[in-house]
C-alpha cells in the first residue's frame, strides 16, 4: 500500500513539475530554432546566440544588470550580514518588531513596492536613474540576505567563538578568524540570491528607472511586446541558466556542513 501512495505522489510531483516547466521548455527549444516566428520548427541553429554580441540595445541592458546587480549586492551582502548577527546575538528593545519588519518587503508584492519606492523618489525630488535601481533593489535584497545569513547563524556552535576568546583573542580577532569563516557559506549564499534577485527583477525596476537606464530585463520585455524575436529566446535562456546556476550555488552552499574542530 505504500509503495502504492509513494508512486501515485512521485506521479502527481512529476506531472505538477512538468506543467510548470513546459513553458521554460517551449523557450529553449525555439531558441536553436532556425525559423524566425516561434510557432513551428523548422531545424536546429546557433545563428540567434551568434547574432547577440551585435545587439547593442541588450549589450547596453546587461550592462546595466550587471553595475545595479553588483553595486546592491556588495552593499545589501554588508548590511545584510550585520543585521544578521545583530538579531542572532543581541537583545534590545524592538528586536521583535524588527524581526517582523524584515519579513515585509519579502512578502509586499512587487508593484506596491515599486509604486512606493517611486513616490518617495518623487517626493525627494531623486532623478530616476541607475541609482534609484539600485537603491530600490537593496531594499529588498537586505532581507532576503538577512533571512538566508541567520538561519546559517542559527545552527552555528558559539563553542569555538568563546574558546578564541578564553585563549585570548579580542573580540573582533575572534570575528574576523573564527566567526566569518564558518560564516562564509551563508553569507556567500546570501549574496547569490541577492544577485539573482537584482538580475531578475522586472516589476520594481520598471517603475524606478530613468530615460536611458533601462536593465536587461526591462529591454526583453520591450522586445517582446513589439515582436518575439528569435534572439529573445536565446538571451532569455542564458537569463535563464545563469540564474537557474546562481540559485543552485546559493541553496547548496547555505546547506549545513560538519565544522571541522
Amino acid at each position: 500500500m505504500s509503495r502504492r501512495v509513494s508512486r501515485s505522489t512521485a506521479v502527481v510531483a512529476g506531472t505538477v513539475l512538468l506543467f510548470l516547466h513546459l513553458p521554460v521548455l517551449v523557450l529553449v527549444i525555439f531558441s536553436v530554432n532556425a525559423s524566425r516566428y516561434s510557432v513551428e520548427w523548422t531545424g536546429f541553429t546557433l545563428d540567434w546566440y551568434r547574432q547577440l554580441p551585435g545587439r547593442t540595445d541588450l549589450l547596453r541592458g546587461l550592462r546595466a544588470s550587471l553595475i545595479v546587480g553588483s553595486l546592491s549586492t556588495l552593499i545589501a551582502t554588508v548590511f545584510g550580514t550585520l543585521l544578521a548577527l545583530a538579531l542572532a546575538r543581541r537583545r534590545f528593545p524592538g528586536r521583535r518588531t524588527l524581526e517582523g519588519l524584515l519579513y515585509l518587503p519579502i512578502v509586499t508584492p512587487e508593484i506596491l513596492a515599486g509604486i512606493s519606492l517611486l513616490l518617495l523618489f518623487v517626493l525627494l525630488r531623486v532623478p530616476l536613474g541607475l541609482g534609484t535601481i539600485t537603491i530600490a533593489h537593496i531594499a529588498f535584497n537586505i532581507a532576503f540576505v538577512t533571512v538566508v545569513i541567520r538561519a546559517r547563524l542559527e545552527g552555528m556552535d558559539r563553542s569555538l567563538e568563546e574558546a578564541a576568546l578564553l585563549l585570548g583573542a579580542d573580540e573582533l580577532t575572534a570575528f574576523r578568524t573564527v566567526t566569518i569563516p564558518q560564516l562564509w557559506p551563508g553569507i556567500l549564499a546570501g549574496a547569490l540570491l541577492a544577485f539573482t534577485m537584482s538580475f531578475d527583477d522586472y516589476v520594481i525596476t520598471s517603475l524606478v528607472a530613468g530615460t536611458g537606464s533601462s536593465t536587461l530585463p526591462v529591454v526583453v520585455y520591450s522586445m517582446v511586446r513589439r515582436n518575439v524575436e528569435p534572439t529573445v529566446n536565446a538571451i532569455s535562456t542564458l537569463i535563464l541558466l545563469v540564474t537557474s546556476l546562481l540559485i543552485w550555488l546559493a541553496f547548496r552552499l547555505n546547506r549545513e556542513r560538519p565544522l571541522a574542530v
